[in-house]
Order: structure tokens, then C-alpha cells, then sequence
């Protein structure tokens, strides 16, 4: 947890909480403040209609029907039909635009939920299961819909519609109106009991819904069947599922059953309270008390329902935003989530990218604790006093051992993470002075470990820019050797890739990383370990293509096999964060150092390379592992 937002992080039952929790919920509303009063004013003009009808009933049992005046008579009737239409008009609106506001108000929190993610830094993902984050977007926010569309809208509703009734059966008889609110505050205290109760069964169960998501989204990839079917697990897998499913079932029904007795005995109360009133008033008239017209009587109990269907809805609403609370919690959570990287208050916006890059003194390090770079200087360096300086338009190839901090290097250019002391610059601005635009169109990756979208062949290339020409597409793809496969296949550059590209081998969908990158023509090239899980064959087609793709480019090299970096400017050997060796192929070979030790090794494994190429290896950019 990040200390500066422990607040954001409070449990959901903290009493001190919940007043700011209320405070920003309610600010979700303020952009639509215009649609919200006119569904105030429809829930007013709908309340004093229904409020109405009872005084019209009054007049009819106590004058227009004893007196006999049948012009009377049919007036007061349609005055009660007229009532009823207009009480209808007012619901169905007031209905379309409160739904409306709650839908956009829904939008506006998965936008920000999701524009908040895009924001983090890769640690984040590092630690987090896909399938929680899912789940805070899917089932938190989808399970706050009745909250933001409907609950809002009853509580104004029922709540008008109360004092509305109260108002009006003061002025029928006070008395009995006394005898009517007697009970109202046991209600009350009932159902924030019960509120209490089912928002910490709720808090339970968005928890379980997440961990059945992430179990979901990890055994159901392909990667995951895959894993499951190899390993004879699938039954097991299952078994599990279904424990955390049952754990479910039994959150759920607590859920809907936590408190249902205690409101049952509400509802049956309150459903007796018109035979309390026909036995006060008939007690009052049998002992010579003041009487009560017939007329009033009915209108009054008549009323009284009018009061107690929205009371009941009043409690239940209170019990399910009390509920809700601990959904819009865990989105909050994700809001308040500290964003370690960000553009600076007035970016430095580059035109011409030329490409020169270079490490100034750049330390890396981890604090130890959320995964993020230890400003603080917590942590074992992973980096440690790197100097180096690639030209525009020069290569650099860096090598070293598991763990030396190959990766984190590569990952500091585009600022996937930020140093921790000293600077890298592009064209001699510091990489964290540049927009975040400037530096994702100087800077491109390809990884070992390739990303492709379940679109066609087409989309997944255009993700690098969406308005290319099919010429464009056909170009990069040429340029990345991978071309005429495409062509060979049925649907051509239509072609379904499927999830994470299965439908290709690991050498093709590498082509068509790189064809993506070709596309995008940043100055700057990082290639992170591109051809290490490709077997020799393969490695040499995709080295052409690199080879392309490297062409004017500057470009650093990140490289476990080291035949594909002797060709470099210069070659930077690390080991333990620190940069222990640099000159050519050649000039390294003459000082017999770690690096021809390197060599030395890898001639030895030669003859086995496409075993050892086949071998699984650790994920690229992900210096949180230490695997480099």
C-alpha cells in the first residue's frame, strides 16, 4: 500500500469514512445537476397528485355521494383519474431521465477506472491479477447500477412522497397521524442494522467474485488450457472452481437473506396499522371521544398506505446504498491509486527525433514493498552508475548474465519504469521532461514475449497507426519477412490471429511484431531479447527482419544469445547492475574478460542450440522478477 494513500484504503465499515465516501459519490452526480432537478421537479408534481386522491375520495364519500350531487360527483371522479394519468406520465419520465443520468454516471466511472489502469506503471500489472482488475470493472461497477440509475431516483421519490403524506394526514387528523409515526423510528434503526450487515457480506463477496474471475481469465487463456490439459490438471482445476463457486453461493444467499425477517416484521406492522386505525377510531366514537367522518377515515388510511409503501422503499433503499458502499469503495480504491509516472506540468514536445540516447549516472532500484522504484532509496539497486551514450543512428548490444539488469535497462527509455538517480535523455532532453506522445513515437519495442490482439492480421498491424494504407501494411510486412505467409493464407491480411496470435508459430508472430513496429518507424529501437525463445532456423528469419528494422535507426539490444550482437557499434557487458565491460565483438574477444567467457559458453551450446533455444525463459520487461 502506498503510505500517501492509506485513507483511499480504509475499510469499508470505517464510520469516519463514509461521510467523504457519501460526499464523492454525490459529486459523480454534479455533472448532470440540470437532468436531476427536473426529475425533481417531476417526483414533486408526481407525490402531490397521488397525495391528491385521497382528498378527492373524502369529498366523495362525505359530500358528493350523501348529498346526492352527481355533477359534484363526476368531478371529483375524473379529478382521481386524471390523478392516476399524470402520477403515470410523471413516473415513466422521470424513469427515462433518471436512468440516463445513471447510465452516463456508470460510463464516466469505467472510463475513469479504465483511464486510471493505462496510467499505471508496469509494476502494477506485475502484481495484480488480470482478472481483479476485471472484476473492479465488470462486476463492482455493473453491480452498482440499480444504485446510480434507480436508488437515487426512489429516494428522492419515496422520500418526497412521504413528507408529502405526512403533511396531508396532519391536516385529515393529527391525532390519528401520531398514532400512524409511532413505530417509524424502531424502522429506521431495523433496517440500518440490516444495512450494516449486508454491506459487509457484499464487501465478502465482490472479493470472492474477483479471485473466481482471475481463476477464470488464468485457466481459460489458451496458455492456461494449455498448462491444465499437459499437466492432467483439468479435473482438479475444475474442483477448484467449483469451491470457489459454492464459496459464492453461500455469500449470495446471505447476501439477499441478511435481514429479510426483521423487514418481513416491518412489513407485516406496518400492513396492520390500518386495522389500528379502524380500532382507535371506533374506540373513540364506542367511549364519546372526538368522531371521525367516515370520509376522513378512509381517506386517511388510504393515506396511510400512501406512507407506508414509500417508507418501506425509503428503508430498503437505505439498506442497499449501504450495500453499494462497499462497491463504489473498491472502485475508489482504484481511483486513488498512486500513479508513478507522469508527464510533466509543461512537457518538452520534440519535432524531429534524431536519436541519440544516453544513460548519465542512472541508477534503478526497487523499495521493497509495492513493487515501485524506491524514490527513497529503499531497496537493492538493480542498476548502479551505467554511463553510456548510443549516437543517432548507432546500435548498442547489451549483455551479461541472468539477473545483471539487461531488461530494466531497455525499460527505462520509454519510461516503462523511471530511474532512480542520475538520467536518460533523448536528444539531451531527459526522457522524464518529454510528452508522453513525443516519447511513444521516438521510442519502439519488440519483445520476446509478442502481444497480439484476437483481430484480424490487418487490425493488429494498423494498432501502430490506424490509418495505414493496405500498400503501408503490405510494405512493413515485406520489409518484415512475413509477407508472403500472409498472402498464403485464406483470408490474406484478414485473418483471424486468434488469442495472443495461437493461430501463428512464435517466429511468425514475432515477424509480425516487428512489421507492427516497422509501421509505427520510431528512431529509436529497443529489442528486448527478440529471437531468445526461437529456435536457430527461425531466429535467422527473424534476424533479416531486425536487420530491417534496425536500418538508421539507433538501436539497443538486449541479448541472451550473443550471436546476434557482433555487429554492434558496441557491446556493454553488465553484471550486478553495474556496466563491467564495453568495446566491439573484436575488442572484447582481445581482453579474454566476462564477455569472452560469454562467447566461450555459447560456442559450447552450439550444438545443442535449438534445444536450449526452446528452453522456457523469463518474461521480457519484467525487471520486478529479477531475472536478469
Amino acid at each position: 500500500m502506498h503510505p500517501d494513500n492509506a485513507s483511499a484504503w480504509a475499510p469499508p465499515g470505517d464510520s469516519k469514512e463514509q461521510p467523504r465516501q457519501v460526499r464523492r459519490i454525490l459529486k459523480l452526480f454534479r455533472p448532470y445537476r440540470g437532468r436531476l432537478a427536473i426529475v425533481g421537479l417531476l417526483v414533486g408534481a408526481a407525490s402531490l397528485a397521488s397525495v391528491a386522491t385521497p382528498f378527492l375520495l373524502k369529498e366523495i364519500l362525505d359530500t358528493a355521494i350523501p348529498e346526492g350531487r352527481t355533477g359534484l360527483l363526476s368531478l371529483l371522479a375524473l379529478g382521481m383519474i386524471v390523478s392516476a394519468v399524470l402520477t403515470s406520465i410523471f413516473g415513466v419520465l422521470q424513469t427515462l431521465i433518471s436512468t440516463t443520468v445513471g447510465q452516463r454516471v456508470m460510463h464516466d466511472l469505467r472510463t475513469a477506472v479504465y483511464g486510471r489502469l493505462q496510467r499505471m506503471s508496469l509494476a502494477f500489472f506485475a502484481r495484480t491479477r488480470t482478472g481483479e482488475v476485471q472484476s473492479r470493472i465488470a462486476n463492482d461497477i455493473g453491480g452498482m447500477q440499480a444504485t446510480v440509475t434507480s436508488t437515487a431516483t426512489s429516494l428522492v421519490s419515496n422520500l418526497t412522497s412521504v413528507v408529502a403524506t405526512i403533511v396531508a394526514m396532519v391536516a385529515l387528523d393529527w391525532r390519528l397521524t401520531v398514532v400512524t409515526l409511532l413505530l417509524l423510528p424502531l424502522f429506521v434503526w431495523i433496517s440500518r442494522r440490516v444495512g450494516d450487515e449486508r454491506k459487509k457480506i457484499t464487501t465478502r463477496r465482490q472479493k470472492q467474485m474477483a479471485e473466481m474471475a482471475a481463476t477464470v481469465t488464468e485457466s481459460l487463456s489458451v496458455g492456461g488450457i494449455l498448462l491444465g490439459r499437459t499437466m492432467g490438471r483439468a479435473d482438479s482445476l475444475t474442483k477448484s472452481f467449483a469451491d470457489e463457486s459454492e464459496g459464492l453461493v453461500d455469500l449470495e444467499v446471505r447476501a439477499n437473506m441478511a435481514g429479510r425477517w426483521r423487514m418481513a416484521i416491518i412489513t407485516i406492522v406496518m400492513a396492520a396499522m390500518p386495522a389500528v386505525i379502524y380500532w382507535t377510531a371506533g374506540l373513540a366514537f364506542r367511549f364519546g371521544g372526538p368522531s371521525v367522518s367516515v370520509g376522513t377515515l378512509v381517506a386517511f388510511v388510504s393515506l396511510q398506505q400512501n406512507l407506508f409503501r414509500p417508507t418501506v422503499s425509503l428503508l430498503s433503499t437505505g439498506v442497499q446504498i449501504q450495500a453499494s458502499l462497499a462497491l463504489f469503495q473498491r472502485i475508489f480504491e482504484y481511483l486513488d491509486l498512486p500513479i508513478d509516472i507522469t508527464e510533466p506540468e509543461h512537457p518538452v514536445r520534440l519535432g524531429q527525433v534524431k536519436g541519440e540516447v544516453r544513460f548519465e549516472n542512472v541508477e534503478f532500484r526497487y523499495d521493497g514493498g509495492d513493487g515501485t522504484s524506491g524514490q527513497g532509496g529503499r531497496g537493492v539497486p538493480i542498476l548502479d552508475g551505467i554511463d553510456l551514450t548510443v549516437p543517432a543512428g548507432g546500435s548498442l548490444a547489451v549483455v551479461g548474465p541472468t539477473g545483471a539488469g539487461k531488461s530494466t535497462l531497455g525499460c527505462l527509455v520509454p519510461r516503462l519504469y523511471d530511474v532512480t538517480g542520475g538520467r536518460v535523455t533523448l536528444d539531451g532532453v531527459d526522457v522524464r521532461d518529454l510528452d508522453f506522445d513525443t516519447l511513444a513515437r521516438a521510442v519502439g519495442v519488440v519483445s520476446q514475449e509478442t502481444y497480439l490482439f484476437h483481430a484480424t492480421v490487418a487490425d493488429n498491424l494498423r494498432f501502430a497507426k490506424p490509418d495505414a494504407t493496405d500498400e503501408e501494411l503490405y510494405a512493413a510486412a515485406r520489409a518484415a519477412q512475413i509477407h508472403e505467409h500472409i498472402a498464403s493464407l485464406p483470408d490474406g491480411y484478414d485473418t483471424v490471429v486468434g488469442e495472443r496470435g495461437h493461430r501463428f508459430s512464435g517466429g511468425e508472430k514475432q515477424r509480425l511484431a516487428i512489421a507492427r513496429t516497422i509501421l509505427r518507424d520510431p528512431p529509436v529501437l529497443i529489442l528486448d531479447e527478440a529471437t531468445s525463445a526461437l529456435d536457430t532456423r527461425t531466429e535467422h528469419a527473424v534476424q533479416k527482419a531486425i536487420d530491417a528494422l534496425s536500418a538508421n535507426r539507433t538501436t539497443l539490444t538486449i541479448a541472451h544469445r550473443l550471436s546476434t550482437v557482433r555487429g554492434a557499434d558496441q557491446i556493454v557487458v553488465l553484471d550486478s547492475g553495474r556496466a563491467v565491460e564495453r568495446g566491439t565483438h573484436e575488442e572484447l574477444l582481445e581482453r579474454d574478460g566476462k564477455y569472452a567467457a560469454l562467447v566461450r559458453r555459447d560456442a559450447q551450446l552450439e550444438p545443442n542450440s535449438v534445444t536450449a533455444a526452446a528452453e522456457p525463459t523469463a518474461p521480457a520487461l519484467r525487471p520486478m522478477e529479477s531475472t536478469r
